[in-house]
């Protein structure tokens, strides 16, 4: 973390002023726009994180003035559409952060800047899709239908189809779908979990299944409920649950996050007051409720009670370990283990509470990397920046294919994945011959390993 310039206090930060006319005015944004992007062309300290900053910069490197002001106001777009919003120039990177005067919270001014276009344009059929979850999950749950769908993914003539309407890279990984959803196979479990559970461990857990582990990959919502059994919590899966808005806030979509928060707050709410801590395994949707949905409406009561409920499942599990209450009896070792910490879990400010708890099993050895793998949900998967992705990824890839691992993990599953498909491509790092592939897995499916269960 850099220091501060011109404060000692800690980086704060202010509520989304969506609701304020002043908000949407495009000659407003266009003014903000071009101060903050002054005070970045006079720094340039974030010059290697994404992107954004390298298109700023070339912008005003190749204007008639080499300063800010003679980029046309048209060419900011080309700036906010390379930015997905991963938070780390705020959080690594920028001295001017709040309570700093000059007040700069630049991906609060992206996200601003994707909302007044998605005002006044809209979006394409690809990128409504894309942030679409739940119209997407609906494949889910119909064994035949899935397998299908699946299959034809997997096809060289679809990816390219896809590629030609959508804007899909047929080159960019993308994740099936299940035969049987998360929820659907959880609520078949949640008697007997009630059961099991004991007065071992203080408190009560409700899974916020995330559309990614409930349509995707419900193997990693199965293992986090064992873990949770298996350290005798109480759990119970949230009786209502739409996607939690991340897609559609990245879009610039807020009324439609908006809407999906009308779904899904009031049953966490009721949760959150009746002492429920609330865990998802997924860090953006995590965020959602800890950050951005606070920052939209920070009057809402409910929101903020959600907020103070929401945990990320290492987050929760450490502070039961640190109060004496996590079994610590690991039976298997996990071998070498690349561990990615995602940038929207680094945003969480919780420290690496993944990596502490992953330090807990014995026999496993813990290569830890710490910076964007360039994959951001849906901006990765898009033609016109996967290639982008993978060249941000490269250090990652590198970092994590580094002594041949057994296991490539990552909080953000699709991180994960886009990580193994970067290590692949590289030219070098490859697994030795004979060797296998290192294999993918989340951190709370590689704890039930450790455990055994």
């Amino acid at each position: 973390m850099t220091v501060r310039e011109g404060s000692l206090e800690a980086p704060t930060r202010h509520p989304i002023d969506w609701k304020n006319p002043e908000f949407w005015d495009r000659a407003a944004l266009d003014h903000e726009l071009e101060r903050v992007f002054d005070i970045c062309h006079g720094c340039r300290r974030c010059v290697s994180l994404c992107g954004a900053f390298p298109k700023l910069f070339d912008l005003v490197d190749e204007s008639p003035t080499l300063e800010v002001d003679g980029i046309p106001k048209a060419k900011y777009q080309e700036v906010v559409d390379q930015c997905y919003l991963c938070d780390m120039c705020y959080m690594t990177k920028c001295p001017y952060v709040p309570p700093h005067p000059w007040n700069l919270d630049f991906p609060h001014l992206m996200l601003r800047a994707k909302a007044v276009s998605f005002k006044e344009k809209g979006a394409t059929f690809r990128d409504r899709l894309l942030s679409s979850t739940d119209t997407l999950g609906r494949f889910a749950g119909i064994p035949i239908v899935t397998r299908a769908v699946n299959a034809l993914n997997d096809t060289a003539p679809v990816r390219a189809a896809m590629e030609k309407t959508l804007g899909v890279d047929a080159k960019a990984w993308r994740p099936q779908y299940a035969t049987q959803t998360f929820r659907s196979s959880a609520a078949a479990s949640a008697d007997l979990a009630t059961a099991r559970a004991g007065e071992r461990t203080p408190g009560k857990v409700a899974i916020f299944s995330t559309c990614y582990v409930n349509y995707n990959e419900p193997g990693i919502g199965h293992d986090l409920l064992a873990v949770l059994a298996h350290n005798g919590v109480p759990w119970q899966v949230v009786e209502k649950e739409a996607c939690c808005g991340m897609p559609k806030l990245e879009l610039g979509d807020l009324d439609a996050v908006a809407a999906l928060k009308e779904v899904n707050i009031p049953p966490l709410a009721r949760l959150a007051r009746d002492g429920w801590a609330i865990l998802s395994a997924i860090p953006s949707c995590t965020l959602m409720f800890k950050q951005e949905l606070p920052l939209m409406f920070p009057d809402d009561a409910d929101v903020q009670a959600v907020r103070e409920a929401m945990w990320d499942p290492f987050e929760y599990l450490v502070a039961r370990h640190k109060d004496g209450l996590l079994d610590t009896g690991f039976k298997v070792p996990l071998g070498k283990v690349s561990y990615h910490v995602p940038c929207h879990g680094r945003v969480q400010n919780i420290g690496r509470k993944t990596e502490e708890f992953l330090k807990l099993v014995p026999g496993t050895q813990l290569n830890t990397v710490e910076r964007c793998s360039g994959h951001s949900g849906t901006w990765g998967v898009k033609k016109e920046y996967h290639a982008q992705a993978m060249k941000i990824g490269k250090p990652v890839f590198r970092a994590m294919a580094k002594d041949a691992p057994d296991w490539l993990s990552s909080d953000c599953q699709l991180a994960g994945h886009h990580i193994a498909q970067g290590i692949a491509e590289l030219d070098t790092g490859a697994p030795a011959p004979g060797s296998a592939p290192a294999r993918v897995a989340h951190p709370i499916s590689l704890i039930r390993i450790a455990y055994g269960i």
